[in-house]
């Protein structure tokens, strides 16, 4: 298959054993395919450094601590096998490293010692399943992606916090006054954080009930008593009531690191409840919540926006001929092909299958088609090679609707879906557009 962009995103470094690379590659690297990484395989310890050394990119490093008894070609000495000590003194101390290792050297305190003081980004035991192990390395692909905004509403008097420096740490701090009209800021910004002062909630008890219960609450959000004082019984209660957490306010710095730790932790949870696993982008859960509010942000602004929906077409077809893991290839590169056309303000997501949505901020209808439309070229244009000497291109279709004559998410879901089924039954490799007035579709 020819293309100048990298097939996946990210790339793991394993430093191994012969034998395991030999007993476990191939079921490796289809698991680690399917989360849009791939592994590149070492078994020396000379070719692991200049590896590492060289990587500009956003890898993760990965040692099978059963390596130190493997043969190394470039000691010279007669044991040639390596201490740890030897190890992780030949490891570039400017990395981090994922150490695998066995039950038995899991349970000395002093080893584990030694390797979390050693540029340890994490470590695990071995036997570990091979989707396992790569479920947790692509947990910490994501926690090495922590850059969205988390948005934090505060109820009650201020108390120092930076908020500058909390800013700085992606940490949006935005104050409201009043408990009774809470429920509606909740609503209107979608904050991940709540942080009410125990004074607030004394004075009305019910406020967390009221923000939880809201059928469209995300799962994601917490909502957090900020104590002056200890007392166990506002503590006992608060629990009861439905709080997340309970924060003893001490001191504004220690304040804001606490709530920088929750910001990082609530972003993981976000991407991997909010990501597609195989190709990174939001999914339909991710897209919708960022879709919501990307609307709020167009009314509020006056701006249009351009929704659009695109399906590969005869999908089932190549799967059905060429299998599951060459459609898992196409629908990658898609992926690959759509995030280069899309700005800084705009969404993009794999909504299911090879079905992705693109939402174009301060975008006309007719702009988003041709943007849609440049994306199709671009995806059609892609040489894949099938089998050696075959190679075939494929296409998808697509339809768009335009905020604001359509109001709602689910509004502009539903017209740009029914423009895409116009797209299919007109021929497919087209985009079809909903017109102003609700009228008949245009397609170019």
């Amino acid at each position: 298959m020819t293309n100048d962009a990298p097939l996946y995103k990210n790339e793991v470094m394993l430093l191994s054993q012969t034998f395991f690379i030999k007993d476990n590659q191939a079921e490796l690297l289809l698991c680690a395919h399917k989360y849009d990484f791939d592994i590149l395989f070492f078994n020396e310890v000379q070719d692991f450094v200049m590896a590492v050394e060289g990587d500009r990119g956003n890898s993760l490093f990965v040692i099978d601590l059963d390596a130190l008894h493997s043969m190394q070609a470039d000691m010279h000495d007669s044991r040639k096998t390596l201490m740890l000590g030897e190890l992780l003194q030949r490891l570039p101390s400017e990395q981090s490293y994922v150490y695998l290792q066995t039950v038995r050297q899991g349970g000395r305190y002093l080893l584990q010692q030694r390797l979390v003081d050693s540029n340890c980004l994490a470590y695990a035991e071995k036997p570990i399943a091979n989707d396992v192990l790569v479920d947790k390395l692509f947990t910490l692909f994501v926690q090495k992606k922590r850059g969205d905004l988390v948005r934090l509403v505060y109820l009650g008097e201020p108390v120092g916090l930076d908020e500058a420096a909390l800013l700085q740490a992606r940490v949006e701090v935005i104050h409201h006054g009043d408990s009774q009209t809470l429920h509606l800021r909740v609503k209107e910004l979608q904050p991940d954080l709540v942080l009410i002062t125990d004074a607030e909630y004394e004075r009305t008890e019910s406020l967390v009930r009221v923000l939880k219960k809201n059928i469209e609450a995300d799962p994601v959000r917490e909502i957090t008593l900020l104590q002056r004082h200890p007392n166990a019984a506002l503590t006992r209660s608060a629990l009861a009531s439905g709080f997340d957490e309970i924060i003893l306010m001490t001191d504004p710095d220690v304040l804001a690191a606490q709530l920088i730790n929750r910001a990082n932790k609530i972003r993981v949870n976000k991407d991997l409840i909010g990501k597609d696993r195989a190709t990174g982008l939001l999914n339909k859960i991710g897209l919708q919540k960022k879709a919501q509010e990307l609307i709020r942000q167009a009314a509020g602004e006056a701006r249009p926006l351009a929704f659009g929906i695109v399906d590969i077409d005869k999908f089932k077809t190549i799967n059905d001929t060429w299998g599951h893991y060459f459609g898992d290839i196409v629908i990658k590169r898609l992926s690959l092909t759509l995030a280069p056309h899309i700005g800084e303000r705009d969404l993009l997501s794999r909504f299911g299958g090879e079905e992705f949505v693109v939402v174009f901020w301060d975008c006309t209808l007719e702009e988003g088609w041709r943007r849609l439309d440049a994306m199709r070229q671009a995806f059609c244009a892609i040489p894949f090679e099938v089998k050696p000497g075959d190679t075939r291109h494929f296409s998808f279709s697509g339809g768009v609707a335009a905020y604001p004559e359509y109001k709602s998410e689910n509004e502009l879901f539903l017209r740009a879906d029914a423009m895409l089924y116009e797209a299919k039954e007109g021929g497919r490799n087209q985009i079809c557009v909903a017109p102003s007035g609700h009228g008949k579709s245009s397609q170019h």
